[in-house]
């Protein structure tokens, strides 16, 4: 008995380690963020933070701070946290990620919202780079899983710092293009930048997914927008990137917000990156 019960423990251990595994694969993916989920629930938001962040992981809580000085700091830990993935998708070089969904805080008196996660391989685990939630009423829309997994699997073995730095490069001034058309052009610049089934996380807003769909809401109540990056981050694969920074919203009812946002771009066939998720929440000034 001793020793089958040895044996299913060691067996708990493996499952629990394949799951956090980075594998290049959208699944070990999503089985990393369950598991993170668990760790919330059973251990609290403070230890499972610091288990699921690197030394470099950002929180928008609601600005950016490094999630290891914010979680250490952080006096009273929190387990009523719980929420799901409906979104997820690996870069084709299997060193970047994102996942996002709906969450859910509290017992009696539950509040709601959408988030996203920004994913990074490190030493063979999943590690946070980038985490964030806005705040909604309770999501009345079911919206299907979409898992998707890399079309293939293709990761340049050596890249040097100026090879890194100029792909990065190639983000911002894809951003940068994109904040000038939106000065030019107003909000209908976005139309060229969204991928068709791109989403979008808005305070206030369940998830607004479709290209279609975010421009009419976008064109319903913003004037304009300005952008302005603060940090950039590409897959080595070159086909998954995200950026951050502060977003100046003027809205049509003659009133202006600050918001952080973060961005997911994706490469399309014809070189040209793509917004497929972005993702605002009030900043504090």
């Amino acid at each position: 008995m001793k020793k089958l019960f040895s044996t299913a423990v060691a067996s708990l251990l493996v499952l629990g380690a394949f799951a956090q595994k980075s594998d290049g694969t959208t699944k070990s993916l999503v089985n990393a963020e369950k598991e993170f989920a668990k760790s919330v629930a059973k251990n609290g938001d403070k230890e499972a933070f610091l288990d699921y962040s690197s030394a470099t992981t950002l929180v928008f809580r609601p600005n950016p701070v490094n999630a290891k000085t914010f979680y250490t700091g952080k006096a009273e830990t929190q387990n009523d946290i719980s929420w799901t993935a409906n979104l997820a998708k690996v870069s084709r070089s299997g060193d970047l990620g994102f996942t996002t969904g709906p969450y859910e805080i509290g017992t009696s008196e539950k509040k709601y919202g959408q988030y996203l996660s920004i994913w990074k391989s490190e030493n063979g685990r999943w590690k946070l780079a980038i985490d964030l939630g806005t705040e909604s009423n309770k999501p009345l829309a079911k919206v299907s899983q979409s898992f998707v997994e890399p079309k293939d699997h293709v990761a340049p073995k050596f890249l040097n710092e100026r090879e890194i730095k100029a792909g990065r490069d190639i983000i911002l001034t894809t951003e940068k293009t994109l904040n000038t058309l939106l000065k030019t052009h107003g909000i209908a610049a976005f139309g060229g930048f969204l991928t068709n089934d791109a989403r979008l996380l808005f305070p206030g807003n369940e998830a607004i997914n479709g290209k279609g769909k975010i421009l009419a809401f976008y064109n319903s109540m913003i004037s304009k927008i300005n952008l302005k990056t603060t940090g950039v981050d590409k897959a080595i694969g070159s086909d998954l990137a995200y950026t951050y920074g502060v977003a100046t919203i003027d809205y049509k009812a003659d009133l202006r917000e600050s918001f952080n946002y973060v961005f997911v771009y994706e490469k399309a066939a014809d070189a040209s990156w793509n917004l497929i998720v972005q993702a605002f929440v009030p900043a504090e000034r």
